[in-house]
């Protein structure tokens, strides 16, 4: 098999924000922290018992707010996951709110062997933070910056959102050129998506409409572009080489073992999670099967799913020695029914384009669907 990626999720944040449906908790105490360290330290142990001479290229801790383990912990767990999965050459990644003074679980970070930053900046605007319930400003993301370079880590990506109460190209714009300007090596675009079990959700504010929001995404990465960031997914930009290591897997229908409440995994032909409880976890439940679907993992069907959220899409070359024989004839013709301005579809293979991003569910519906 080839090396997996690990995901640990942490399911802590000082403040929840009003936007944000990912499995969190509010304020953990210190006890609270130390222990699920130990935790995520022992179902380590136990899946290496289970996969024997599996290792992994990275690390991903994700949340939640991570960076809230503080230095110690993260240090705990990176080694424990190198004493078992060995981490030859990974990348390991923390994300992090630059509200937070940083300084020294960096430096913890980085001395351990992290070596990748991803910020939620959100935006480069004051005002649009503060409609966000963001408890950062945009000088502490630059301070964030300066404290990641300080301890070695180079390799720094700041999130944007877009789609934001009040926001304009032009402010998009200029977030974009914030995160070039303080050197980021790899910037994701993410659209605002309200979901239902948050105070967004359920009193949703003056948003703007989807032919703005479009408008907004197609601006913010026309200038990324400029900027010298290439697209490689919908939401998704890096300098060349910068591109998410891990996050790719995902894509690329590579395994990965997530750890925590609520982190996924797909392994040996299976997808399964950990239920959204901490209590559980830190008890020893189990990952559960996801939900059969009508698409297998590993499937013609899944493959071309995933790999059409890339700019490359599906690749003829790749399609065909995964599997044995040509991209479907059908899948093609559909592809080639659609405006070329959405879908390209050649002798490489098939693939969506920028505008094509913005009707991706759509689209996938109407190509892969017999």
């Amino acid at each position: 098999m080839k090396p997996i990626g690990l995901y640990v999720h942490v399911p802590f944040c000082l403040s929840k924000c009003p936007y944000c449906d990912f499995y969190s908790l509010a304020r953990p105490t210190e006890e609270q922290l130390d222990a699920y360290a130990a935790r995520v330290c022992a179902a380590l142990d136990e899946w290496a018992a289970r996969l024997p001479d599996t290792t992994a290229d990275t690390l991903y801790f994700g949340g939640g707010t991570p960076a809230l383990l503080g230095g110690e912990r993260l240090a705990l767990v990176i080694d424990r996951a190198r004493a078992r999965f060995g981490l030859a050459d990974a990348e390991i990644t923390l994300e992090a709110n630059p509200a937070d003074d940083l300084h020294d679980t960096l430096a913890a970070f980085a001395a351990a062997g992290g070596n990748r930053l991803s910020l939620g900046m959100q935006s480069a605007c004051a005002e649009e933070l503060a409609i966000l319930g963001r408890r950062h400003t945009p000088t502490d993301v630059e301070r964030t910056v300066v404290d990641a370079r300080a301890v070695g880590i180079e390799n720094i990506s700041l999130d944007m959102m877009l789609g934001i109460s009040g926001q304009t190209e032009a402010s998009a714009h200029h977030s974009a050129r914030v995160a070039a300007a303080l050197g980021a090596s790899h910037v994701s675009a993410y659209l605002l998506k309200v979901e239902p079990n948050t105070p967004y959700g359920r009193c949703t504010p003056p948003l703007p409409d989807e032919d703005v929001t479009a408008d907004l995404y197609l601006a913010a990465m026309d200038e990324l572009d400029t900027l010298g960031y290439q697209q490689y997914e919908i939401s998704n930009t890096a300098l060349e080489g910068r591109e998410s290591r891990h996050n790719l897997k995902y894509w690329l229908s590579e395994p990965y073992l997530g750890i925590g409440p609520a982190a996924s995994s797909c392994l040996g032909g299976r997808r399964f999670a950990y239920p959204r409880d901490l209590a559980g976890f830190m008890n020893g439940s189990e990952p559960v099967d996801e939900p059969s679907a009508s698409i297998a993992v590993g499937s013609p069907t899944e493959y071309a799913l995933l790999r059409l959220r890339l700019t490359e899409g599906i690749d003829a070359a790749d399609y065909a020695a995964r599997f044995g024989e040509p991209i479907s004839s059908a899948w093609r013709e559909r592809a080639a029914s659609l405006p070329p301005t959405l879908v390209t579809q050649d002798a490489a293979g098939i693939r969506l384009t920028r505008e094509g991003f913005l009707l991706s569910n759509t689209l996938l519906t109407h190509i892969l669907t017999e």
